[in-house]
């Protein structure tokens, strides 16, 4: 309860810090290169704990059905420290008015609803380690998520990632600070894309690398890693391939709910616990 308390009491603190409506007064300490390695340090310690030899790792003293409790409450708190810590800038090199502002924060608002309906499509619960706690609490094994995207993920591969940029990216009004922040995160979001692509490459193996060439990480990329990844790059099954069928899948609104979850026995509880990934 207290885990969940402190993910509520963040997520408030987040729409508060990421609300740029009105310009926030000006810090009496800090600096923009302090707001730079506090918006780096945060990515960068989010990624290390994704990492699923760090995570084996820090199995020997955290059980997998804590790993996502543990997860949330670092994330939490250096989220916290990082709204402790942000210097404001009071200058403002520009505000948006009339129908103008309205629609930015209208996409500000929208992006919320795509993050979070993102997040309760993929497991609400896996996010804030909630469902694996609640298997160990009825001495249940570990739950595993089956690999069948639906809704916006038929469309891009990471549309919670998509949701928390337009939080930081739509604001009426910019400021020095902003435009690190915007800067900051926009570099860990894309590369943390990346990173759960090849960790999800990794836990599901053939499935999502057939995904991968199925759908974008994002809108309009056509190139990169976040792209889609030809077929001809992978030495694919042709079979394994049509059991995938995504583009006919959107006709009838469902993703392959035929594809496999191919995991190793000897990964399959890391795999539950896989959903700390956002």
């Amino acid at each position: 309860m207290a885990t969940h308390a402190l993910f509520a009491w963040t997520v408030c603190r987040l729409f508060l810090f990421l609300d740029g409506s009105q310009p926030h007064s000006e810090s009496a300490h800090g600096s923009l290169t302090q707001n730079l390695l506090l918006g780096v340090a945060f990515g960068a310690l989010h990624s290390f704990l994704l990492h699923p030899r760090i995570r084996q790792g820090l199995s020997r003293w955290i059980p997998p059905a804590f790993y996502g409790l543990f997860f949330c409450v670092v994330t939490c708190v250096s989220l916290c420290l990082t709204f402790a810590g942000w210097s404001h800038s009071r200058a403002v090199w520009w505000e948006l008015t009339g129908p103008a502002r309205w629609g930015v924060q209208a996409l500000w608002f929208a992006s919320w609803g795509l993050l979070v309906y993102s997040l309760w499509l993929s497991g609400l619960g896996y996010q804030t380690g909630a469902t694996p706690w609640w298997s160990w609490m009825r001495d249940r094994p570990l739950p595993t998520r089956p690999f069948r995207p639906r809704g916006p993920f038929l469309w891009l591969r990471h549309p919670a990632y998509l949701g928390f940029l337009g939080l930081v990216w739509w604001t009426p009004v910019m400021t020095a600070d902003r435009l690190v922040l915007i800067g900051v995160w926009t570099v860990y979001i894309l590369n943390g894309s990346w990173l759960k692509d090849l960790r999800l490459v990794y836990f599901l193996g053939t499935p999502y690398q057939i995904y991968q060439s199925q759908v974008a990480g994002f809108p309009g990329v056509w190139w990169g890693p976040l792209a889609k990844r030809p077929l001809s790059a992978l030495a694919l099954d042709p079979e394994t391939v049509a059991a995938a069928p995504v583009e006919q899948s959107r006709r009838f609104g469902a993703l392959a709910a035929s594809l496999p979850a191919a995991v190793d026995s000897a990964d399959r509880e890391l795999v539950a616990v896989a959903g700390q990934d956002d």
